[in-house]
């Protein structure tokens, strides 16, 4: 369980550098990169808490 927040943690600061890259440069590509980011960190996230939903459920 450690290992999946820090790994939310680490996707999450990454798509807040890529942010931060967007605003410095305006270049669309850090735009992208950290929507497909935040997206996928999202998912991940949802499937952590599905993980722990389900095991206090069984």
């Amino acid at each position: 369980m450690l290992l999946f927040r820090w790994l939310i943690l680490l996707l999450l600061l990454g798509a807040v550098v890529c942010f931060a890259f967007f605003a410095a440069t305006g270049q669309a590509r850090f735009k992208r990169y950290g929507l497909l980011t935040l997206k996928w960190t999202l998912i991940a996230a949802f499937g952590f808490f599905a993980v722990l939903i389900l095991e206090r459920i069984a």
